[in-house]
């Protein structure tokens, strides 16, 4: 099962994602991490869904290509995590909801990647990680 630990981030994300939880509660936000390190197998079930699983296509990254599982980076711990808003307990899924927006803000304001603006490829609300050059 994915790991939804802060502990285990990569070491530079660790405090950054402590900060992100902080300061989007102090907006008045209600983060929920869903996601920092998953494993070879666990990124690969998710690659087969939309291809030989049914459902839709979750990502395009393959083991080792993304920065759940860091293998690619050459470091034991994730360098992102996925979150979501919740409002009254509930995930808002939503994407045009302004609370995805406000986690975008406070993520990029640490000098996180949020892969949730428009230009982004691919483009993913929750996903928020250093970026590559850290």
């Amino acid at each position: 099962m994915a790991s939804r630990a802060i502990s285990d981030l990569h070491p530079q994300l660790q405090p950054l994602a402590e900060s992100f939880l902080r300061r989007c509660r102090d907006q008045g936000l209600d983060p929920l991490i869903l996601c920092t390190w998953r494993s070879a197998e666990e990124q690969e079930a998710l690659y087969q869904l939309g291809r030989d699983k049914p459902g839709a296509i979750a990502t395009d990254a393959r083991p080792g290509q993304s920065a759940h599982n860091a293998m690619l980076y050459g470091s034991p711990a994730a360098r992102a995590f996925d979150a979501m808003p919740l409002l009254a307990g509930k995930p808002v899924t939503d994407p045009e909801h302004p609370h995805w927006h406000a986690m975008g803000e406070i993520a990029e304001a640490l000098g996180l990647r949020w892969h949730g603006r428009s230009a982004s490829q691919p483009h993913e609300l929750p996903h928020f990680q250093l970026p590559m050059e850290t």
